[in-house]
Parts: structure tokens; C-alpha cells; sequence
């Protein structure tokens, strides 16, 4: 496994990362199998959050155990200090450590929150604080919203890193980010390597983020196959060649932007419908000519696409302000039938 230094934090981390989403989603068995396989990698940096369920549990039952190996990450959505110290203390709880390598101001995507976070009483002071009493070891933000991302690295020079989405779609936009986070140093941590899973080919997509020198990638990992696969990136990340560069190219293209990164913010809805999933589902209908296995699978949901009452709240929450509404009325008309 190839290593980098996550900027001015000092942390040698691997190339690749672990994403904590889709732990969510097994066993805390196979969580086990997961994450010891990761570190048997060389995989050291493990990413979570407060608001991904059970995702902290499942990874300290391991971490907590091999702790020298790991450089563990998690985050909050806090924006006080009182309930970012809270949180921090939850953190390390569920996680069962003493200290947390980095912990981030979680999904801060409008002036409201950058604000409220960065204020003398926000979450940021709370962060400083635990920093100081060695709870936490430093202290990064995450977002969607790029211009925000450039204000608050501008804004606070105890930003250490920045975590957001960059990957082969979202190459242009990332730039300027990209070049403040050079500017100051600021470890990059890319989320949805992947585009959410909308990139097929692994290798060639998170290959061409580690093009980037500064750059780390997190994929999320739920079985002990993609731990190897993407290990194995890590091992050797040469730069692309130019066919893949323009198969990857091609890939971009076909998928435009309007189109879910499976990041769950939109979840749970109220009505019970699996966004992420439907959506998912409805890419290998209209982009993998996999109809009628896509319709199978969509036919198993327990709710369905058409269940959605148009009550907005989805649309509310989602960072890339998809007209999800719509987008499933089109999934349902499709998936739906037979």
C-alpha cells in the first residue's frame, strides 16, 4: 500500500481509504471480516460519521483493538459547541478510543452553517477544545458545496483538511477547491470516488484521483472482495493510460450530471421509499441494458418508487439539489412496469 501525508496534519495515511457508509448495511460480523481485512492491507484511514447509524460501532470493535494501525476519522453535523462536545464524547464512546485522529464539521453546505460553526460559540470552539485536551488530534470539513468549502479554508486556519466529492464527474468544479486547499495545505480527502457508484470501473476511477498528489480516496467497502480489489489500487497506482483515460472519458460523458451519488443524505424518507436504491436500479435499466434484472430486483423493494407523496422533504436535504420528486415519478414509470 502507497502512503501519503494529509497535509499539514502530518498523518501518513494510505492512498486509499475507507468509506464507513455502506458498513451500515452488514453484519457486524462481516463488519469484522471487513475491517480486519482493510488494515491486513494496508489500509489505515477509516472515515465515519455521527450520523452514519452504526457505522462508528462497527469499526471500533476492530479499531479499538489494533488502534496504532489506524487513523480513524469521524464527523457531526453539530453546529454548537455544546452539542459538537456532545458529540465528540459520543464518538469516542462508540468507537471505544481514548482519541480520534480527525474529527470534521460534517456536510456544511450553506452560509447559515459555515457561520453558526465558525462562530465564537459554534462548533469549531468545541473542536479546538477537544483538540487541546488531546480528545481529538485535528480537525478538517466536509461538504458538497464547493464554493462554501473554498470560503471556510479561506476563513479558519485551523481547518486541517477538507473532505468532498471529486471524482472523474466532478473533475472541472473541483479545481478551485482543489487549488485553495494547495494553497493552505489542507489534507484532500475525495468522497464518492465513484460518483456514488455510478463509475463501473473502479481502477481506472480511483486512479485517476491518486493522479492528484494531494489527494487521498475513500471508497465506501461493504465486502471483503472490494477491500482487496481497491487495495490492490493503492498498491500500485500508476497513472492512466490513454485508452483508459478515454474510456473513462466516455463513461463521464454518458452520465451527465443530474444523476444520485447515493450519498443518503435524502434518507429515511417518511413514506419508506429507498431513494438511493431506486435510483441505483434505475441507472442498470437505462444505462446497462439489464431491464428485466433491474425490474426484478426493483419488484422486491418492499416500497415502491410510486409511494412517494411529493412531500419534498428529500429534495430539502439532498446537496446536489436533484429534482428527486420527479426523478423517481420517471424511475417508477419505468421500473414499474412489466
Amino acid at each position: 500500500m502507497k502512503y501519503r501525508i494529509l497535509g499539514k496534519t502530518g498523518l501518513k495515511v494510505s492512498v486509499i481509504g475507507f468509506g464507513g457508509i455502506p458498513i451500515q448495511r452488514v453484519s457486524e460480523q462481516a463488519a469484522v471480516q471487513i475491517v480486519e481485512r482493510a488494515l491486513d492491507l494496508g489500509i489505515n484511514f477509516f472515515d465515519t460519521a455521527r450520523g452514519y447509524t452504526d457505522s462508528e460501532a462497527k469499526l471500533g470493535s476492530v479499531l479499538k483493538g489494533r488502534r496504532t494501525e489506524a487513523i480513524i476519522a469521524t464527523k457531526s453535523m453539530a453546529r454548537t459547541k455544546e452539542a459538537m462536545a456532545a458529540d465528540i464524547k459520543k464518538s469516542l464512546a462508540e468507537l471505544g478510543v481514548d482519541y480520534i485522529d480527525l474529527y470534521q464539521l460534517h456536510n456544511v453546505k450553506d452560509e447559515n452553517a459555515l457561520n453558526q460553526a465558525l462562530a465564537p460559540d459554534g462548533a469549531l470552539a468545541a473542536l479546538q477544545e477537544a483538540k487541546k485536551e488531546g480528545l481529538i488530534r485535528h480537525i478538517g470539513i466536509t461538504g458538497h458545496i464547493k464554493d462554501f468549502l473554498v470560503k471556510a479554508l479561506k476563513t479558519s486556519d485551523l481547518l486541517e483538511t477538507v473532505q468532498f466529492p471529486f471524482n472523474a464527474v466532478e473533475d472541472a468544479e473541483s479545481r478551485e477547491l482543489l487549488e485553495m486547499a494547495r494553497k493552505v495545505n489542507a489534507g484532500v480527502i475525495a468522497m464518492k470516488p465513484l460518483a456514488g457508484g455510478a463509475l463501473k470501473n473502479a481502477g481506472p476511477a480511483l486512479r485517476f484521483i491518486l493522479e492528484h498528489p494531494a489527494a487521498i480516496a475513500i471508497p465506501g467497502m461493504d465486502t471483503v472482495e472490494q477491500v482487496e480489489s481497491n487495495a490492490r489500487i493503492g498498491d500500485n497506482p500508476e497513472p492512466l493510460t490513454g485508452l483508459e483515460r478515454e474510456l473513462l472519458n466516455k463513461e463521464v460523458v454518458g452520465l451527465g450530471t443530474a444523476f444520485c451519488r447515493r450519498c443518503e443524505y435524502c434518507q429515511p424518507c417518511p413514506e419508506g421509499v429507498e431513494i438511493p436504491m431506486v435510483f441505483l436500479l434505475d441507472g442498470y435499466f437505462t444505462r446497462y441494458n439489464l431491464q428485466n434484472w433491474a425490474r426484478q430486483r426493483y419488484g422486491e423493494l418492499k416500497v415502491k418508487a410510486s409511494s412517494c407523496v411529493e412531500c419534498g422533504q428529500c429534495e430539502e436535504k439532498c446537496p446536489y439539489e436533484l429534482p428527486i420528486r420527479k426523478m423517481l415519478a420517471e424511475a417508477a414509470a419505468r421500473l414499474d412496469k412489466q
